[in-house]
C-alpha cells in the first residue's frame, strides 16, 4: 500500500523554523515563524492564563468527554467576545457556538458543513491569504476563488479590485474574510469599507465567513471586531471562525470555536445538529483543556480584567514596534505602510534574493515572500535588524 507514495517538499514555514534552528549563530533572528514573542525573545504563558490553569488542576474531577460542541459556557463566552455581550443575535437564538481543536479545527469543519449544504459551494479567499486556507478549505471539496487584495506595489488594500472581482461572485457562493490583523499583509478593511462590503454581501446574496484569529490584537477587543459585528448585524446568515491561539497564548492547546449565524432561532436548531453530525463523524469530540482556560478567564471578572490588561500591553507592544521599525526603514524608502498595518504580519516588498541574503549573511530569517513578524522584534534586536535590510536595499 505504502511504496507506492512519493516524499511531498516540506512546508516553506517548518522548514524556515528548522533551518533557524540548525543556524549556530547566537545573534540571530527569527522572523518568520507566526508567534508572538516578548522582549526576551520567548512566547510567554500569560499571568491570567497560569493562575486559571492552576484553579482547573486544583479542582478538576474527571477527564471525562465534554460531547461533541464542547462545553456550553466556554461556547456562551466565545460567542459574547466575538459580537459583544448585549448582542441582539445572542438574545433571540440566531447564533450557535461549537468548540473546535484551534482555528484550524473550525476552518474545517465550517466546509465540511458548506459542503454539506451544497456540495458545489465556490469560497472566495483573498490574494494573498493564510497559506492554510486553501487546503482547509479546499481539501474538503470545495471550490475555491480568489479575489485580489493586496496591491503589490503600495502594500496596501487594493478596495476598488476586491469589489470589482467580486462583482462576478454568484448567489449562495461563500466570502472568505479575515476579521482584523489580515495574515499574512496585515493590510487591514477599515469599518467603511467593512460596510460596503456588507452591501456587496447583501445584493449579490453571498455567504459571508469571517476568520477571526487575532481578535486584541490589532487595536482591542471591541474595535478589531466592529467590522465583524456590524456584517452579523446586517446579514441573515454568517460564518465565523475563531482561534485563541494568540490572544490567550494557547497555540499548543489547539483551542478554537466556530460561530453559525442563522435567519431564525429554529434554522439555527437545525444547522447546528448538522454541524455537530459532521463533527462526530471527524474527531468525534474536542479537548478540553484550553477551552476551561478560557472559559474560568472570561467568566472571572479578576483574571478576565488581568487577561485584557495583558492583553492590551501585547498589542500596544505591537503598535510600538510597527512604529519603530517603519522608522528605523524610512532612510531606504517609504515604509509608512508598516506602521498604519495590523497586527502580528507585514511584507516588506522585497525580493527573494534579498530575503536570503538577510538569511545567509546576517542571519535574520523570514519567509522568501519577505513577510515578517513584526512581534518577532524587540528594541534590542531592532536596530540590527533595521540596518541589515537597509543594507540589502
Amino acid at each position: 500500500m505504502f511504496e507506492t507514495l512519493k516524499p511531498l517538499p516540506q512546508d516553506p514555514i517548518l522548514q524556515l523554523m528548522q533551518t533557524f534552528r540548525d543556524d549556530p549563530r547566537p545573534d540571530k533572528v527569527d522572523l518568520g515563524i507566526g508567534v508572538y514573542k516578548d522582549d526576551a525573545g520567548n512566547t510567554p504563558i500569560m499571568a491570567a492564563v497560569q493562575e486559571a490553569e492552576r484553579r482547573l488542576l486544583a479542582g478538576e474531577t474527571t477527564k471525562s468527554y465534554v460531547g461533541p460542541a464542547g462545553s456550553a459556557s466556554y461556547n456562551d463566552a466565545m460567542a459574547r467576545l466575538i459580537l459583544g455581550a448585549n448582542n441582539t443575535l445572542i438574545r433571540d437564538g440566531r447564533t450557535s457556538v461549537v468548540q473546535t481543536p484551534g482555528g484550524c479545527g473550525a476552518l474545517r469543519m465550517a466546509a465540511e458543513f458548506l459542503r454539506l449544504c451544497n456540495p458545489a459551494t465556490t469560497v472566495w479567499v483573498s490574494t494573498p491569504t493564510w497559506a492554510n486556507h486553501l487546503p482547509l478549505l479546499g481539501g474538503a471539496g470545495l471550490t475555491i476563488r480568489e479575489y485580489p487584495y493586496l496591491n503589490r506595489d503600495t502594500l496596501q488594500v487594493d478596495f476598488a479590485a476586491m469589489l470589482e472581482s467580486l462583482e462576478g461572485a454568484g448567489t449562495g457562493d461563500v466570502l472568505l474574510l479575515h476579521g482584523c490583523c489580515h495574515n499574512p499583509s496585515g493590510a487591514d478593511l477599515d469599518l467603511e469599507q467593512w460596510k460596503e462590503v456588507t452591501n456587496l454581501i447583501q445584493r449579490k446574496g453571498l455567504l459571508p465567513f469571517v476568520d477571526m484569529a487575532y481578535q486584541g490584537l490589532g487595536e482591542g477587543l471591541d474595535q478589531d471586531a466592529a467590522g465583524l459585528r456590524h456584517l452579523a448585524s446586517q446579514v441573515p446568515e454568517m460564518l465565523v471562525a475563531a482561534s485563541c491561539s494568540k490572544n490567550f497564548g494557547l497555540y499548543r492547546e489547539r483551542t478554537g470555536a466556530l460561530m453559525l449565524i442563522s435567519e431564525t432561532a429554529s434554522i439555527n436548531q437545525a444547522a447546528t445538529s448538522q454541524l455537530l453530525s459532521v463533527i462526530r463523524s471527524h474527531y468525534s469530540m474536542p479537548p478540553a483543556h484550553g477551552a476551561a482556560i478560557v472559559e474560568t478567564i472570561l467568566e472571572d471578572a479578576n483574571l478576565n480584567r488581568q487577561w485584557q490588561d495583558e492583553l492590551n500591553s501585547m498589542c500596544e507592544r505591537i503598535l510600538h514596534l510597527r512604529q519603530a521599525f517603519a522608522e528605523s526603514l524610512t532612510p531606504a524608502g517609504d515604509f509608512s505602510f508598516i506602521a498604519h498595518q495590523r497586527g502580528m504580519f507585514s511584507f516588506l516588498g522585497i525580493t527573494p534574493e534579498k530575503v536570503r541574503a538577510l538569511r545567509e549573511d546576517h542571519g535574520i530569517y523570514m519567509l522568501d515572500s519577505s513577510r515578517v513578524n513584526v512581534a518577532g522584534l524587540n528594541d534590542k534586536v531592532l536596530p540590527r535588524v533595521a540596518e541589515a535590510i537597509r543594507s540589502v536595499l
